[in-house]
């Protein structure tokens, strides 16, 4: 049987840099870079097999898509697609659960190294001509903060939150950690969250988004941290109440944060964070290094595979 595949929103995941080879030796396939709403349907058409990233797939949209057989998710938050609806149908829903642990911890650090050298701004600066008319050697504009002797404290010790410790304790820091699950014999002090936010000197996000963890980051949360914290974000944008995050950074109990996801993507021109003071936002990148999209591919496609072979693996509507 000759499959057809259709990938209704595969831009983000391969703008140009990555091949698409993998789904086409598997079926006739087709790439739409974005696929407005209204155009769901009919993109998918008769199609067996159907991959998204960010386009939902609601239980209206699959009621009339009677012939999908499965659906891939390029991601590993599978929200966008009625897993329920779809199980009812006998489809499988299969994710990509683990494919950038070492690009998103990387990036928290590339985050709080921007926020404690602003690397950025002073090259800016030296290229306005500052450093040339300056009348010493050297300048800054911005404390320079040292990591080492410093506490972080990660909310959420799975896979990524473990890869952020063992860059932190490269760095000198002492690792605190808060997870529900607790790892024996880890490289942290697991601590409750009262006390992690006590002794923090910075705060990072690596927890799921659940009932329990919405809105984690909060008035009443950050009135326990200590003055002067830094907070890491890259986790799930909802995981922090961003007004409360604003107006802490405005009056300065929270020195700086470093987000690359917030509540509503892309971010809405209204959000607040967008004019709090020491507020870094970069747009949902640190999944994106080449060598990380390049695996969630790969992983897509054994995906794949393993529902045509009858073996169906990563399905999260068992």
């Amino acid at each position: 049987m000759k499959h057809t595949i259709v990938v209704l929103d595969g831009y983000t995941l391969n703008p140009g840099d990555l091949s698409w080879d993998g789904f086409e030796d598997l079926g006739e396939l087709t790439v739409y870079d974005r696929t407005d709403p209204k155009d769901i349907v009919a993109r998918i058409g008769n199609a067996d097999i159907v991959i998204t990233n960010k386009t939902p797939l609601t239980k209206e949209t699959l009621s009339q898509a009677p012939a999908i057989k499965y659906i891939g998710v390029l991601a590993t938050g599978f929200n966008v697609v009625d897993v329920q609806a779809a199980k009812e149908k006998g489809i499988p829903v299969c994710n990509i659960p683990t494919y950038g642990t070492d690009a998103v911890a990387q990036f928290a650090f590339a985050l709080l190294l921007e926020i404690t050298n602003q690397v950025a701004h002073h090259s800016n600066e030296v290229k306005k001509g500052r450093w040339t008319e300056s009348p010493d050697f050297c300048f800054w504009d911005t404390p320079l903060t040292e990591l080492l002797g410093k506490t972080i404290g990660i909310i959420g010790f799975g896979r990524i939150g473990q890869a952020t410790g063992r860059i932190a304790k490269a760095f000198g820091m002492e690792v605190l950690a808060y997870d529900g699950y607790q790892i024996p014999d880890a490289d942290c002090r697991y601590v409750d969250l009262d006390e992690l936010y006590a002794k923090s000197d910075v705060i990072a996000l690596h927890c799921p988004l659940t009932h329990e963890t919405e809105g984690i980051i909060n008035k009443a949360s950050i009135a326990k941290m200590k003055d002067g914290v830094i907070i890491l974000n890259n986790s799930r944008g909802p995981l922090i109440v961003e007004q409360d995050l604003a107006d802490a950074l405005n009056s300065g109990k929270v020195y700086a944060a470093g987000l690359d996801v917030v509540s509503s993507e892309p971010i809405k021109a209204d959000n607040p964070l967008l004019k709090a003071k020491n507020c870094i936002i970069t747009p949902h990148i640190s999944w994106a290094a080449k060598e990380s999209r390049a695996r969630l591919m790969g992983i897509a496609v054994a995906n794949l595979k393993s529902f045509l072979d009858g073996k169906p693996v990563n399905v999260v509507n068992k």
